[in-house]
């Protein structure tokens, strides 16, 4: 079996969202059924939206995965999965986890960074070459084992944010979780 390897997937599910085992509780709304990918739309850089570009994004095992193992080189294809119905006030639950080793070609700051990418860009809006949706990033970062890596930061591509009464243009806003090697 090959190894998955993780690169930094600003998505919405480039981790376990809900698989169908996972039953909704009461006033909570499964986004994945962990058969299929019928309600997401795939964007991956210099691609057409809509086109899975080598099986990137896929369900295994009521899992829906994201896997670099069928590119040749990464070459900043960054893949987002955009779910088909957009929410305006939610509360976001997911389980995720990296695994395997970061995807040949792929960019250092990229190991172990994922997230999920909220009110974000329409996926039919994107540019063929662009490389992420204009959004505010809820950002995932898995330890490297050696260095402090804080995850459930804020990152704004595109945009900024107000925090704090105050126009914040940093790219990103660490939290002060801890980190968590894997």
């Amino acid at each position: 079996m090959k190894p998955y390897p993780y690169l930094r997937l600003f998505i919405l599910a480039s981790f376990l969202i809900c698989t169908s085992a996972c039953q909704a509780q009461k006033g909570w709304i499964n986004l994945f059924n962990g058969k299929d990918l019928k309600d997401w739309t795939v964007k991956i850089a210099k691609h057409e939206v809509g086109e899975n570009y080598a099986n990137t994004f896929r369900v295994e095992n009521g899992v829906m995965k994201v896997s670099y193992d069928g590119y040749e080189n990464f070459d900043k294809q960054y893949g987002h999965i955009h779910y088909k119905k957009p929410f305006s006030y939610y509360l976001l639950k997911v389980e995720y986890r990296f695994v395997g080793e970061q995807a040949k070609g792929g960019e250092g700051w990229a190991t172990r960074n994922s997230g999920a990418m909220l009110h974000g860009q329409d996926p039919k809006t994107m540019l063929k070459d662009q490389d992420f949706p204009i959004s505010i990033e809820g950002q995932l970062l898995g330890g490297d084992g050696v260095h402090e890596r804080h995850t459930s930061n804020v990152c704004t591509p595109g945009t900024t944010i107000y925090m704090d009464d105050k126009l914040t243009v940093a790219h990103c806003l660490e939290s002060n979780s801890k980190t968590f090697h894997g």
